[in-house]
């Protein structure tokens, strides 16, 4: 039997300990660089996929007594009701969750996307815009979660954002699997 033909049976058909974690080490190896980057590259973005790993989006009760109690300060960025409704996750979404982002050019970005930039911690953050200047022909967002009773400290520079994207879609709770393994290994999500 030919070297490939050897390999082949290996990896499919042996049901050693050892065939299992070659399996596991090539699974790794095409989601890691071969399935994400693909992902990425198709949705114009280095991050196509991120676990949500805070409670900062997340509506502990049903989406008109959130807004009753948050209203105040998004129409004193001239959000109204009506605006929140036609923004995409319009009742947040929780820790655990797994969002899809798009890529998206900084002018393009608009009130009420969810973006996901850098910081100077590890994890990017993902919050809602709520409000955009321009300032050396360079976006500057103010960002927010929903949870949150005050909108982020520091203004989100254009440049942040660019390798990132907004969030475009949602799958709840499976981001808790990245949760877990990271705790797991000692670091944090």
């Amino acid at each position: 039997m030919g070297f490939w033909k050897k390999t082949w049976q290996f990896i499919w058909h042996d049901d050693s300990i050892w065939s299992w974690i070659v399996n596991v080490i090539i699974a790794f190896i095409l989601v890691k660089f071969i399935i994400y980057p693909g992902i990425g590259f198709l949705l114009g973005t280095n991050y196509p996929i991120v676990a949500v790993i805070s409670g900062s989006m997340e509506h502990n009760e049903n989406f008109q007594t959130w807004w009753d109690n948050n209203k105040d300060y998004y129409e004193q960025y001239n959000i109204t009701l009506e605006d929140f409704k036609d923004y995409k996750f319009t009742n947040g979404f929780n820790k655990g969750d797994i969002m899809i982002l798009k890529g998206k050019e900084p002018k393009a970005i608009k009130a009420g996307d969810v973006v996901v930039y850098q910081t100077n911690n590890k994890n990017p953050i993902i919050h809602r815009v709520i409000a955009i200047t321009e300032n050396n022909q360079k976006y500057v967002y103010t960002t927010k979660g929903d949870h949150n009773n005050v909108h982020d400290p520091k203004p989100v520079q254009e440049e942040q954002i660019v390798n990132t994207g907004i969030a475009i879609f949602r799958i709840p709770y499976l981001g808790w699997i990245k949760i877990l393994f990271s705790n797991l290994i000692g670091g944090q999500a």
